[in-house]
């Protein structure tokens, strides 16, 4: 992130408006963690990689037996793919995630000694995990906050509130990046989801009961 030798007055404005609702959402969410049920980082990783176009209720249904039968990423690694792929057929786009969690499995396990790397510039070299992932991953394992988590919640939200215009997931973290300061961004990640999964809804948003109601452009205009 550049760093402006200054900023016009609406930049301040939004910073100073993306400040309000970090702490919104401190109070309202403190500890905001992932609702993907896991034991271990191996089970993160993997459920992380199931999530993308699927909800978290449906892949915590499938990693219930999942998590069973595979627990290391040396058993990912030495996977059978049509039986991992009937074990996860419930989740979207499942042929292609079961071969990209097996290659995740040997490259972990033959290039990261079967641990999963803590930096992003790793993290985005396995199979399965893009800067996304690699943000939730880092985030709910190490309390480590390279980025913001941007998911179709977190779109909807940032452009609701003004912080964006942008449907990239990569510039809509960009500009978040831009104006909340970088020890909200923890918090923010979780937050936002958080709140876009439950308040502010894509159909009928709950603008009445919500926190950001004073502070945000968008409130009652659905």
């Amino acid at each position: 992130m550049t760093k402006k030798a200054s900023l016009t007055k609406s930049e301040k404005d939004l910073r100073k408006r993306a400040k309000k609702v970090a702490k919104f959402f401190k109070q309202e969410h403190p500890d905001p963690k992932t609702e993907l049920i896991h034991k271990n980082e191996t089970e993160l990783a993997v459920a992380v990689m199931l999530s993308a176009q699927t909800t978290d209720k449906k892949v915590n249904e499938v990693t219930r037996e999942l998590f069973k039968k595979y627990k290391t990423w040396n058993d990912y690694a030495g996977a059978d793919l049509e039986e991992l792929r009937g074990l996860i057929r419930q989740v979207n786009f499942h042929k292609g995630k079961a071969e990209r969690i097996i290659k995740a499995g040997k490259l972990i396990s033959e290039e990261f000694k079967n641990q999963l790397p803590k930096d992003i510039k790793n993290l985005i070299k396995i199979p399965g995990v893009a800067r996304k992932s690699a943000n939730v991953i880092q985030q709910e394992l190490w309390d480590i906050s390279e980025g913001i988590v941007v998911d179709t919640h977190v779109t909807r939200v940032s452009n609701r509130l003004g912080f964006t215009t942008n449907k990239n997931a990569v510039k809509i973290e960009k500009d978040l990046m831009e104006v909340f300061p970088k020890d909200t961004w923890r918090n923010i990640s979780g937050a936002f989801v958080m709140h876009g999964r439950y308040v502010c809804k894509a159909r009928k948003p709950e603008c009445a009961d919500c926190v950001l109601k004073e502070v945000c452009p968008s409130a009652f205009d659905f």
